[in-house]
């Protein structure tokens, strides 16, 4: 299945209710010392369940044939309680299998929403595997958490709703883990504005896979480690990014954390380390827009807790 504008198009018209047209804000440059002529947020992590992955959540469960069992899904933390929360909203059963890097906050989360919860393994892709035996010995459906077209149109409707409301933008910047979010996007944009992949220096999944044109296993580390860090990036999401992904930007683990700093010190956000990432490119210098660039930034996950801010 490939993953079209009008795909997009038409899974918005379809989980539009479910999800939330999540806000954008404006902020003066000036105000981060940043020399670009807008800086434009986009907080998905008001999305209902906290993150971007909602959308890609809803787009499964309503699109293909759920048997009673239910689904099943492995994560890191935000799919998850994505999957978890759209499950409980449809009245399906949800399993969900998580590494032992998810966070607390995250955990909570996916017991708020009432899932059948297993933790294994120590990496996200420990509890793929796990939950893939699952599915096999079960017959639930898996929902992956990015290699997937059913995920991949829905997350690309966070593009569809920017470029509704921020459409004079030239470069968007997008976290990546699994490749998700930052493929919907490109997919969506398809070359009409410039995408800047991010990505933390202790997971350079996107980076690796580009520079050896084809997705490779690397190491899955650092602060965002339960959001940014699988082995590698999906397939499906692959053929978009080398197309439409400008180019990757690194950032590092402390850049992360100031950027978690200045979003809830200048805008009172609660972003995630893997929620800040994207801005933790502009913030470090690590990406140098034009005096005269316009210039958004994808805020997208906040299930963290807010005391070390």
């Amino acid at each position: 299945m490939n993953v079209t504008r009008e795909g997009i198009s038409q899974t918005y018209s379809l989980i539009k209710e479910h999800v939330r047209q999540t806000p954008t804000i404006e902020i003066d440059p000036a105000d981060f010392s940043l020399a670009a002529a807008s800086l434009t947020f986009k907080l998905e992590l008001l999305q209902h369940a906290g993150s971007f992955k909602a959308r890609g959540a809803f787009t499964n469960l309503l699109t293909r044939k759920i048997p009673t069992v239910g689904v099943v899904a492995a994560s890191g933390g935000n799919h998850g309680v994505a999957v978890a929360y759209a499950a409980r909203k449809l009245g399906i059963a949800a399993r969900i299998f998580v590494p032992t890097v998810t966070s607390p906050a995250k955990l909570a989360r996916l017991r708020e929403c009432g899932a059948d919860i297993e933790v294994k393994g120590e990496r996200y892709d420990d509890a793929l595997n796990a939950s893939r035996e699952w599915a096999a010995e079960s017959g639930a459906v898996e929902i992956h958490a990015y290699d997937q077209a059913e995920t991949l149109l829905g997350q690309g409707t966070v593009g569809l709703e920017l470029s509704e409301q921020a459409p004079q933008l030239d470069t968007v910047l997008v976290a990546v883990g699994g490749g998700g979010l930052i493929g919907g996007i490109a997919a969506w944009y398809r070359g009409a504005v410039k995408i800047v992949a991010v990505e933390p220096a202790a997971a350079p999944t996107l980076h690796r896979a580009l520079a050896a044109g084809r997705p490779v296993d690397t190491e899955a580390g650092g602060i965002a480690v339960d959001s940014l860090a699988p082995k590698r990036v999906g397939e499906m999401m692959f053929p978009y990014a080398q197309k439409f992904v400008d180019h990757v930007v690194l950032v590092s683990d402390d850049e992360i954390q100031l950027s978690q700093r200045s979003l809830w010190q200048t805008m009172r956000v609660v972003a995630e380390p893997g929620g800040a990432a994207a801005f933790a490119a502009l913030l470090s210098g690590r990406y140098k827009p034009r005096l005269d660039e316009r210039v958004g930034v994808i805020v997208c996950g906040g299930n963290t807790s807010a005391v070390s801010l």
